[in-house]
């Protein structure tokens, strides 16, 4: 008995519902696939991009080795402008202020602007020297965020965190995350392909560089277990006003130089804090961050940049 019509059949249920199907043959077995799925598989999920980190602009500071801090942020976003190909977007990494004052805030965003550019932010721990610990950071950037302000955004393919860690300040000035903020890392990273490039972005390092010095995150250790699976992560921070790099597995950690100051090598000194230098060479202890994401290499390439 021929099956021509149950063929007919099918064919027209398929045309009713628009579908389309490919076809593929391994090890001699036909598999079949809808015309849309076929297309959503070929699609690139990631592209290259750039963007770019700035950190410790410290607005409002005015001591040695540098009078004018928002002299130096301006000098920082004309690299930014400056640059032939702009980046995406820029991220700051806290202590955007000196002393978390109204006007130093203004006048932050007012230089940044000029940049043309979308920011994302993180808080210092001078940002959250208010009467409000933390509250004028959180009424100007904290739109959309969780908690103290922590959030994440994907672009591109990359899945980006912006995490807290200088709210609950520990003895010693160690960072500290807090179990709400790591619970919700849990559920932002649960489901997610560990194939998924991920950047993390905090101000205070999640790897202990000093601890005499409160240079770390003391439970940073439960954060990275969840990012453990993930073949690809980048963590950025500043704080400590230099550039130190670090691997462990899959994650790299990048500290950033500072747009207003440098401080000294880890444990070089009786205390962190300004470290003075010659007037002619505090530019070259200033700089920016680009970081671009290539599909398929696995890192991102970091590359720092004096103001000098």
């Amino acid at each position: 008995m021929s099956d021509a019509p149950n063929r007919r059949r099918v064919l027209e249920c398929m045309g009713w519902a628009g579908t389309g199907l490919v076809w593929t043959m391994a090890g001699g077995v036909a598999n079949s696939v809808t015309l849309d799925a076929a297309q959503a598989a070929t699609k690139p999920k990631t592209k290259p991009f750039t963007f770019l980190q700035v950190s410790d602009s410290h607005i409002g500071f005015t001591k040695d080795p540098n009078p004018d801090a928002r002299a130096t942020f301006r000098e920082a976003v004309a690299k930014i402008q400056a640059m032939p190909v702009k980046p995406d977007f820029i991220i700051h990494t806290g202590d955007i202020t000196q002393l978390s004052k109204d006007q130093e805030f203004d006048d932050a965003d007012q230089i940044l602007k000029d940049a043309g550019l979308t920011v994302f932010h993180v808080p210092g721990e001078h940002d959250m020297l208010d009467e409000g610990n933390g509250k004028a950071y959180l009424d100007r950037y904290g739109k959309g965020s969780m908690g103290d302000g922590w959030y994440a955004f994907d672009h591109n393919g990359v899945h980006f965190i912006g995490l807290i860690n200088v709210k609950q300040l520990k003895a010693g000035g160690m960072g500290h995350f807090g179990d709400d903020q790591l619970a919700w890392l849990k559920k932002d990273l649960a489901g997610r392909s560990a194939s998924t490039p991920i950047v993390v972005f905090t101000h205070v390092p999640m790897w202990t560089v000093y601890e005499q010095w409160g240079w770390g995150t003391d439970d940073a250790a439960q954060a990275l277990a969840m990012l453990a699976r993930f073949g690809s992560v980048t963590v950025l921070n500043g704080h400590i006003h230099q550039v130190l790099t670090k691997t462990e597995g899959h994650v790299a950690f990048h500290t950033a130089r500072s747009t207003a100051f440098p401080q000294p090598a880890p444990g070089s000194a009786p205390s962190p804090g300004p470290m003075k230098v010659p007037a002619g060479a505090l530019r070259d202890t200033l700089g920016v961050r680009t970081v671009t994401y290539a599909p398929g290499t696995g890192t991102l390439a970091v590359v720092d940049a004096k103001l000098a």
